[in-house]
């Protein structure tokens, strides 16, 4: 078939898909009409449609055949967990990346040409791309969860990029049918799976045999040999790195960064061009300056190790202080969790009371029998009666579960409080020990500059003795008549020095602190907004259970009338 034959297809299709509905972008009002019309059915569905829309609380959306253009508003479902934009015209996968929470993702049936913006979706499961406009595998490699992967119906020629899928450890189940490179009568994709990909167990949705592997392994040998020694230096680059980017995580949390080798001392002399000048005047100088380097080198190894000890110690506290922290949500979570189903259970025998009285009232009056009569009126008595008592119970779990929430509430501000507390006495420890060293590293500078002036002066009074300035560098040669400046040249440079340490030492003690601020803060508001969440799922829990029980009367009657049509 003709490419302007599809196309004339696709456009058919649409407009039988899409008979009044404007190409567009994902708005709230699509995401808002999407959650409230799920699917649930009855009375399932009813509750559900007088829910107010949480946006955090969306775990999954649907937006199919919705002839999307452009992805967006996403962002306002932090917790989504699983995502159908399939049947639509997206031509761009964006502004999903800030979706951690993602499992499952389906974009098939769309235009999108590239796999992008995607890296960040490290909790993937279930990516599935099928019939789309891709052409080239790449930016999945990073999705170390994903279990199913379909790129069938696509336009990608080569193989390039398959082997990146031996880094995703949890792949099980690959599709690439339909595909260019799957199509070559030469070529046979399925053994290449075998062979590349020994951890996929399913491709095209049927098992990888061992047999399939050993061919497979056999026919392609080459390709896999190539591919495993690319492989084995990705790793250990892949570990470097990883380690690297670990130490600097733990430094720069153990506020000792930059302070593990020669660093500091190397920026004590960045910019000082005068100080430079002053090592060249002779070997006495340049020991001078190699012994003033091990001195700061010996002390910064200190502060080093110091901070790293004090770093596990307060993992130490602060994972203990999170553990127990889940534990007692748990628990209080668990108590509530036993409040609410044994309430539905008396919930369960509250509408079978209701119904009953409700379904005989409905009769007698659909037959037109007295409101006012004896009867009627004791049937509404008992279910005023019935209304009363669901009315008190809920009250009643409303205390217990608001009780159980203030006191996990409580608790949780009282031990934040502890905790900070201990934190702030590690880290006063901490700092105290760590200012004692710095006190040390300007100890170490003066006393460099003391040397220094003596080797200066001992330096030009012997060349202005012997009038022999022939080896004099250039940029001392200014002062051998000047004493003074030399000595203010020595001033100027410990000063310096002094400077560059003092700011290193700030810049420890402000980061310390606020990294004490910060972590509270965060704690703090992570409590608060926790605690109003659990508050507003409680009430508009309790508010949902009190209205239904007020529209059983509606739903009676509205079973009585089916029943007589």
């Amino acid at each position: 078939m003709s490419d302007s034959k599809k196309l004339e297809n696709l456009k058919s299709l649409d407009e039988i898909i899409y008979p009044e509905i404007e190409p567009g972008i994902i708005s709230k009002q699509m995401i808002d009409k999407a959650y409230l019309e799920d699917g649930k059915t009855g009375e399932a569905a009813r509750l559900h449609q007088m829910e107010p829309v949480v946006y955090e609380r969306i775990s999954i959306l649907r937006l199919e055949f919705q002839n999307i253009l452009r992805i967006d508003h996403l962002w306002i479902m932090p917790n989504l967990t699983k995502l159908s934009l399939n049947c639509n015209k997206i031509e761009v996968i964006e502004h999903i990346d800030m979706l951690l929470a993602l499992k499952e993702l389906d974009l098939s049936f769309n235009y999108i040409e590239r796999i992008e913006n995607i890296e960040k979706l490290v909790n993937l499961e279930v990516l599935t791309l099928f019939s789309n406009l891709i052409t080239k595998i790449e930016n999945v490699d990073t999705l170390e969860k994903l279990v199913i992967l379909s790129l069938g119906n696509n336009k990608i020629e080569t193989t390039e990029g398959i082997e990146r899928f031996r880094f995703l450890k949890d792949l099980r189940v690959l599709n690439l049918e339909g595909n260019p490179i799957a199509k070559k009568t030469e070529f046979q994709m399925d053994l290449y799976v075998a062979a590349v990909l020994p951890g996929v167990k399913y491709y095209e949705y049927k098992t990888v045999t061992e047999d399939m592997r050993q061919k497979g392994k056999e026919k392609y040998y080459r390709e896999v040999r190539e591919i495993e020694a690319n492989e084995e230096n990705e790793i250990l680059a892949r570990a470097a790195k990883a380690k690297e980017e670990y130490d600097e995580r733990r430094l720069a949390s153990s506020f000792v960064e930059y302070l593990n080798e020669h660093q500091l001392y190397e920026s004590l002399w960045k910019g000082d061009e005068d100080g430079h000048a002053l090592l060249q005047i002779g070997q006495t100088a340049t020991d001078l300056a190699e012994e003033y380097d091990n001195d700061i080198y010996g002390v910064t190894q200190e502060i080093y190790k110091f901070g790293l000890e004090c770093y596990e110690e307060r993992e130490l506290e602060i994972n203990e202080f999170k553990e127990n922290l889940e534990e007692g949500q748990n628990l209080i979570q668990k108590m509530g969790q036993d409040v609410i189903e044994e309430f539905l259970q008396h919930k369960e025998s509250v509408f079978e009371r209701a119904s009953a009285v409700l379904k005989a009232l409905e009769i007698r009056t659909m037959r037109g029998e007295d409101e006012e009569s004896p009867e009627s009126l004791d049937l509404l008595e008992q279910f005023d009666k019935i209304s009363m008592q669901f009315d008190d119970t809920i009250n009643e779990v409303w205390q217990q579960l608001m009780s159980q929430e203030l006191h996990l509430h409580e608790s949780v501000e009282e031990t934040t409080v502890n905790f900070q507390r201990r934190i702030q006495e590690m880290m006063a420890r901490f700092v105290e020990q760590v200012q004692t060293y710095f006190g040390q590293l300007r100890d170490i500078a003066i006393h460099f500059s003391e040397n220094m002036t003596e080797v200066a002066t001992h330096y030009i009074n012997t060349k202005l003795a012997l009038q022999d300035f022939e080896d004099v560098p250039p940029e001392l040669s200014h002062y051998m008549e000047d004493r003074e400046a030399v000595l203010n040249l020595i001033a100027g440079m410990k000063d310096t020095h002094i400077q560059r340490i003092d700011e290193r030492e700030d810049r420890l003690m402000v980061r310390s602190r606020d990294f004490i601020e910060n972590m509270i803060d965060e704690l703090n508001n992570n409590e608060l907004e926790r605690n109003r969440a659990k508050i507003l799922e409680i009430n508009s829990f309790l508010e949902l259970m009190s209205e239904s029980l007020a529209s059983l009367q509606s739903e009676i009657r509205e079973e009585i009338m089916n029943e007589e049509a």
